[in-house]
């Protein structure tokens, strides 16, 4: 991609950033849901590591191999127009160092920002030191590109926190992202937490863009924007969504052997034209 083009992008995604509006980003798995949610007027595009995994014939959980997914997110940013952020999970690397020298490489797919996380596995969380470490040597593989990529660093305390009560989770969750941020972070994401108050707390409580899970009975745009949600991802929802459509017609097509269930209202022909 040209630099200048990159760069532009990556400025207009951190503008974003704002919280003057909520950012909805949804997560493609390929450049097919990336240029169907181009087309839909998206401001930006999100990837989800899981449904881009599973497209590839892998478990999610960093199990696909580095050149499958610079090469997926080659084909992804250019599918589209829009900026593109990367769920990285935790860099792909075992030291920080390792996981600079991926992000160059990731970097130079075109990509305007990236996700990367300090759980390890689903399982457990990694040290402070080392989740902090691995965002600065994030940072300074892009501005050593010269990309101002948005970094948005997950905080896992939600999702692998154990038998620690909440109020445990938000201290915990509080001095993560502050480090995060002083590392290079722009964007937190606290996945799993959901309850709306301690949304609203937790960004009192960092004055940062923070980033939330779409869900099913999430707070509606208006009351997210109220509490000062700077963005919202889809995670894996849109790729589980797809797969659970495709798992139904196939399910009533093999039960009842009858073809009615296999027409569908954006059909071949649209999405022909997407690429046309």
């Amino acid at each position: 991609m040209n630099p200048a083009r990159q760069i532009e992008r990556a400025q207009r995604l951190l503008a974003l950033h704002d919280r003057k509006h909520v950012l909805l980003l949804p997560n493609a798995w390929d450049a097919g849901s990336a240029r169907l949610f181009d087309e839909l007027g998206f401001a930006a595009i999100a990837t989800t590591s899981g449904g881009m995994a599973w497209s590839l014939g892998h478990a999610d959980g960093e199990q696909l191999p580095l050149a499958d997914i610079l090469a997926a997110t080659r084909r992804i940013v250019g599918a589209t127009q829009l900026p593109v952020t990367v769920d990285f999970e935790g860099g792909h690397g075992a030291t920080p160092e390792a996981v600079a020298a991926n992000v160059r490489a990731l970097i130079d797919t075109g990509i305007a920002g990236l996700n990367l996380e300090d759980g390890i596995e689903h399982r457990s969380l990694r040290d402070i030191d080392d989740a902090s470490a691995r965002i600065a040597a994030a940072r300074a593989a892009a501005q050593a590109n010269g990309v101002p990529i948005v970094i948005n660093a997950r905080v896992d305390v939600w999702m692998v926190g154990g038998d620690a009560s909440d109020d445990v989770r938000f201290a915990d969750a509080i001095v993560r992202a502050r480090r995060y941020l002083a590392a290079g972070a722009d964007c937190i994401y606290p996945i799993g937490l959901a309850d709306p108050a301690m949304i609203e707390r937790f960004i009192a409580a960092l004055d940062a863009p923070v980033n939330v899970g779409a869900r099913v009975g999430l707070p509606d745009i208006a009351e997210l924007k109220r509490i000062g949600v700077a963005r919202v991802s889809s995670a894996t929802r849109l790729a589980t969504i797809a797969y659970s459509a495709a798992r139904a017609a196939a399910v009533n097509w093999h039960v009842s052997g009858r073809c009615d269930g296999l027409d569908a209202p954006f059909g071949y022909a649209d999405m022909q034209g997407l690429f046309d």
